[in-house]
């Protein structure tokens, strides 16, 4: 992750693998869509405009992941656009998902992957709306519910699947506004939301209780984060919840 992916970063974050939950928690059933994206290709903003949309739904955790593989690329007399949200990290993120969903190695942006198990090209709106009624026919794995805490968040998890993973927060911020200079998009703007800028794994779920602590990013103004439970791979999505905005407790 770059530097910046760090900032903010303060307190602890309390994770206990308890089953109920009380008024001031964020939890509910909530199908993860991820968009991988680039603010240097040309067709990618309807899907970006469509992320946003699913962004404002209570059954959809919406993340935009911008890769780093157009950074590069020399448009003509354009030239070329650096993303500044890409990172490598995504790129390896979205290469393993399709190696594990579509058996390829080659990936393609706009895509999105739909709580880790389907994908479709993100300004698809018909597909990807098929594939999050898909995955959101069955109950989640693992119940995943947030509160805050003293400097940062507690996070409960219950369930008694056999499946196995790792806990993750994902940091995000929640709109920007980006003038392109250069590439496909030179002279447009483009509005991105919920921009993923750091996924860290904070833990494991086992099917058992346990405790630990982790830093956990301080409420800022802008900024969101996300507690994803995640079968190895990356995998299917076993459980995920929003982090509670200030005064939601």
């Amino acid at each position: 992750m770059h530097p910046r992916s760090l900032a903010g970063l303060a307190g602890a974050l309390l994770l206990g693998l308890l089953a109920a939950t009380r008024p001031g928690w964020a939890g509910g059933d909530r199908v993860v869509v991820e968009l991988f994206t680039s603010q240097g290709c040309y067709s990618c903003p309807p899907a970006e405009r469509f992320l946003g949309e699913l962004a404002g739904r209570a059954d959809v955790i919406a993340l935009e992941f911008h890769v780093d593989y157009w950074d590069d690329l020399v448009y003509g007399a354009a030239g070329k656009w650096r993303d500044p949200f890409s990172d490598p990290a995504f790129s390896d993120r979205q290469r393993a998902y399709n190696m594990r969903i579509r058996g390829q190695t080659g990936v393609y942006t706009p895509q999105m992957v739909v709580g880790g198990r389907f994908e479709a090209v993100g300004s698809r709106r018909d597909a990807v709306e098929r594939a999050i009624a898909r995955a959101g026919e069955a109950a989640p794995e693992v119940e995943v519910s947030v509160a805050p805490g003293p400097g940062g968040y507690r996070v409960r998890l219950a369930g008694n699947g056999a499946a196995r993973g790792g806990v993750w927060l994902v940091r995000f911020r929640k709109t920007a506004t980006t003038r392109v200079r250069a590439g496909e998009n030179r002279g447009k703007t483009l509005v991105n939301h919920n921009i993923v800028t750091e996924m860290r794994r904070i833990g494991e779920w086992e099917g058992a209780r346990r405790a630990l602590v982790v830093p956990a990013p301080a409420a800022e103004a802008g900024w969101g984060c996300a507690v994803i439970v995640q079968a190895a791979g990356p995998g299917p999505v076993l459980g995920a919840a929003l982090c509670p905005e200030a005064g939601e407790a």
